[in-house]
């Protein structure tokens, strides 16, 4: 129940709630144990109109049941995995949750706004903000939700960067590594001969990998250097094959590729949920930012850059 408690006040933080005028708090009165003199709220107003299904008041003020299912599946969804049972389920939860939170939260709001807390500078000035940030996400929403991409636009896509949308490859890689191109052209004419690559990377490689027979295990392009990716990840290089010398940062390499996994074409209805997310994106951020552009154009901006500290 402790951990419940908490969860609970997290909510309080997270979620708005709105507030307005009315008589004594009968209701409440009867749900909480307070007085029939408690302070009855004269100065507040409502200035959005209610809709949805109104199960309690406060001071006259509304409650709805669409405010209580959003509250708690904000609260369930903060509930982990592990611990279902604190999940807000029955209907009884549900009743206890308007009144031991919403409603008394609602109290404490209107509260607040009988003492005019809401003028107070910080308050106001953090309010300001917080309408601002709101006003300005729901913009981007609004635009967002405008766009919209087209089948042929997907194909397109996919036709278009098919190579790149394949799976990575990876590859099993043993390695060589000695100080002089000379020793390193000796071991090569020993592995030619048929000597085991493993057995002759523990006794002349000095890569850390020597210990393992020089077995990188499966490595992806990028995880060394641009030379050796060539050389371990060329066409020309086949499961079995030996590569040529070729001088890396830390000396003279010879590689062995001992298989490959990956690299498949993955096919369009595959991709396709993917490319239709990542060109709604993009769409999206275009749009964002021409409306931006749109409205700096349009606008008298000063930047004091004397004045930033």
């Amino acid at each position: 129940m402790r951990y419940k408690g908490k969860v609970l006040a997290a909510v309080a933080v997270l979620l708005f709630f709105t507030g307005g005028c009315g008589k004594t708090q009968d209701i409440v009165s009867k749900k909480l144990g307070l007085s029939k003199s408690s302070k009855t709220k004269t100065s507040l107003s409502v200035s959005v109109p209610v809709t949805g299904t109104v199960i309690a008041e406060v001071n006259n003020i509304p409650i709805t049941l669409e405010e209580l299912d959003k509250e708690i599946e904000n609260y369930n969804s903060l509930v982990p995995e592990d611990k279902p049972k604190l999940k807000i389920k029955s209907r009884e939860d549900r009743i206890n949750y308007l009144k031991n939170e919403m409603i008394k939260r609602m109290l404490l709001y209107q509260e607040a706004l009988d003492r005019g807390l809401d003028k107070k500078k910080n308050v106001a000035e953090a309010l300001e903000r917080i309408k601002r940030n709101l006003l300005v996400t729901e913009l981007i929403k609004e635009e967002a939700d405008r766009v919209n991409v087209t089948s042929k636009e997907i194909e397109d896509y996919y036709n278009r960067f098919k190579e790149q949308l394949k799976e990575p490859e990876e590859r099993r890689i043993r390695e060589i590594v000695v100080l002089n191109e000379a020793e390193a052209k000796g071991i090569l004419i020993r592995l030619l001969q048929g000597e085991d690559f493993a057995t002759l990377a523990r006794e002349k490689s000095i890569a850390a990998s020597a210990r393992k027979g020089g077995d990188l295990g499966f490595i992806k392009p990028g995880q060394h250097s641009k030379t050796f990716d060539e050389v371990a990840f060329s066409d020309t290089l086949e499961v079995g094959d030996i590569s040529h010398i070729f001088k890396g940062h830390d000396g003279y390499y010879i590689l062995k590729l001992e298989a490959k996994r990956g690299g498949k074409q993955k096919s369009l209805s595959d991709m396709w949920d993917n490319i239709k997310r990542a060109l709604i994106f993009l769409k999206q951020q275009k749009r964002i930012n021409d409306l931006i552009g749109r409205l700096s154009s349009q606008a008298k901006i000063e930047v004091f850059e004397d004045k930033v500290k």
